[in-house]
């Protein structure tokens, strides 16, 4: 009996070292995330492939965002007014 105790004592353990670090990973993958590249914009709303981005094909807080983004107001972003635009302000992390 004593020696079911301590087995299960240890799975126990075990378990929850397993789930903290699983956990932790996952924690660390969402911080190291960051916004999306243009090459993955483009790929994912890019609809007629033209190599830019209208009003129309965005989705998602860039669309709240668009004005902001295209700089020179032509309807369009671009790779160029992309990587020019104010990048998105970072919620304050989670203690």
């Amino acid at each position: 009996m004593n020696n079911n105790v301590k087995l299960a004592s240890l799975m126990a353990l075990f378990s929850i070292i397993g789930i903290s670090q699983v956990s932790a990973q996952q924690n660390r993958n969402r911080e190291q995330q960051g916004p999306p590249s243009f090459d993955v914009l483009l790929e994912k709303m890019d609809t007629n492939e033209d190599g830019k981005l209208s009003e129309a094909e965005v989705k998602g807080p860039l669309k709240k965002d668009f004005t902001k983004v295209d700089l020179n107001e032509d309807g369009y972003i671009t790779e160029e007014e992309f990587k020019k635009a104010p990048k998105p302000k970072r919620p304050p992390k989670r203690q």
